[in-house]
C-alpha cells in the first residue's frame, strides 16, 4: 500500500490552533532531509490548517487519511533544513 517508512510521529490532538503547527513543525525540525513524519491531528481546523502550513514551509505532503476515531493522520517528508 504504502511506500514509506514512518520514522517518527506526533500526536497534536491534545492541543488547539495556532499550537497545533507549532508542535508539528518542531517535530520536523527535528527529523533530517527526506525523513517522514505521521502527524495525528484532530477534524476541523487543525485538518484545514496544518496541512496547508506543513506544505507553505515546503515539505511535502505525501497523505491525508481519516482514522477510525474521527481523527486524522497527515505523513509528511521533510524537505531541506
Amino acid at each position: 500500500m504504502a511506500d514509506f517508512t514512518i520514522d517518527d510521529k506526533v500526536d497534536i490532538t491534545d492541543v488547539v490552533c495556532p499550537v497545533t503547527f507549532v508542535k508539528a513543525k518542531v517535530a520536523l525540525e527535528e527529523l533530517d532531509e527526506g525523513q517522514i513524519l505521521a502527524i495525528r491531528m484532530n477534524d476541523g481546523e487543525p485538518v484545514q490548517n496544518v496541512p496547508r502550513s506543513v506544505k507553505e514551509e515546503g515539505h511535502q505532503i505525501l497523505k491525508l487519511e481519516e482514522n477510525e476515531d474521527g481523527t486524522y493522520t497527515l505523513i509528511v517528508r521533510k524537505i531541506g533544513e
